[in-house]
């Protein structure tokens, strides 16, 4: 009996010592665990000219998915319709409301890239067939991209038409928000993509899309690759348009827009959800779904929906300043406009 109490009492000390050296390691693990989610929470922050990539998402393409939305669901799908409607005949009301709140001082959300400032220089426009271009230059794995191409859509859908938009979303590793695709796009290898169906009878809309697998983080391939896939598609527009960015020589990150005779410095409007504020770590823009986004965007009742629409007239009253706020253009003689204009006119906000 004495050897097998013995047994058990060097049984339970090595247990002991087990559970101690486990403990141990759980708390050394607990610790990295937080440091990495303190980490993960400030990856939003913008360093340089490109947001820092967040740790990579996992895919999950279930259609009620809760956690990041739905995720890649209905990529690169067309919108129906009424979705499309949702943009192309948006109510001036919308915008003169948005304009209003915006200069009144309602708009939460920080219209300017990051700090609150945004610089537009005054440029000698591309002109093409007698009309003056909106130039693009953007990245699908972009999430400032992604967030602003819906200002963008809303602008341009004062002008002209679209005649198709696509589901889709920015990189896994960049907050993965939901998006709008000028065209279908290849989000598994890199390329650039030219096409957008886009019409005016005022404007021309010139995208260059840096195409590049979704699945990690930020990327855009080097400006001088970019060229050189512009260069051989023969398209002189699109040639014209890359040029016209390389002779300005102040390309510092996407997005880049050219707004007929005027360029942005950065997005027009930072526009990731309700309020400024970041959900752990994530932007609410990630939670949310096209279907939710266009919803919104169909009856604005929020600082989100309204702020698309704020920011979206800045890009509207940069191009009614180049063409000269046209009485053919009924958004050009709205109010609110008007007085945005005058802001663009001073080279900034």
């Amino acid at each position: 009996m004495a050897i097998k109490r013995q047994d058990t009492q060097k049984t339970l000390t090595s247990y002991k010592r087990a559970m101690r050296t486990l403990r141990i390691i759980s708390s050394l693990s607990l610790a990295v665990a937080i440091i990495a989610i303190a980490i993960a929470m400030l990856a939003l922050v913008e360093v340089g000219q490109h947001p820092v990539a967040l740790a990579n998402h996992t895919t999950n393409t279930t259609p009620n998915a809760t956690t990041f939305g739905d995720r890649l669901v209905n990529i690169d799908q067309p919108l129906n319709s009424t979705e499309l409607g949702v943009i192309n005949n948006a109510p001036n009301s919308y915008f003169e409301k948005a304009g209003e709140m915006y200069l009144n001082g309602s708009i939460k959300n920080p219209i300017g890239y990051l700090v609150g400032s945004l610089k537009v220089n005054t440029v000698h426009g591309l002109v093409i067939n007698g009309k003056p271009s909106v130039i693009y230059l953007g990245s699908i794995t972009c999430v400032f991209c992604g967030e602003n191409r819906w200002a963008m859509a809303l602008a341009l859908s004062r002008f002209g038409t679209f005649n198709q938009l696509y589901k889709g979303y920015s990189s896994l590793g960049d907050s993965d928000v939901p998006t709008l695709y000028w065209n279908k796009d290849n989000y598994n290898t890199p390329g650039i993509d030219l096409t957008n169906h886009y019409s005016s009878p005022y404007i021309n809309l010139i995208t260059l899309e840096d195409e590049y697998p979704i699945t990690g983080g930020f990327a855009l391939q080097p400006m001088s690759v970019i060229g050189g896939e512009v260069n051989s598609s023969n398209n002189q527009s699109d040639i014209a348009a890359f040029n016209l960015i390389n002779k300005l020589n102040n390309f510092n990150g996407t997005p880049y827009t050219i707004w007929g005779n005027y360029q942005i410095d950065g997005a027009d409007g930072i526009d990731f959800g309700n309020t400024t504020a970041i959900s752990g770590g994530y932007p609410e823009l990630t939670f949310m779904t096209h279907t939710q986004i266009l919803n919104s965007l169909n009856s604005p009742n929020d600082q989100f929906s309204w702020s698309e629409y704020a920011a979206a007239d800045f890009y509207i009253a940069e191009t009614c300043l180049t063409l000269n706020n046209s009485t053919q253009i009924s958004a050009c003689s709205l109010p609110a406009i008007a007085k945005i204009e005058q802001q663009i006119q001073k080279g900034s906000f």
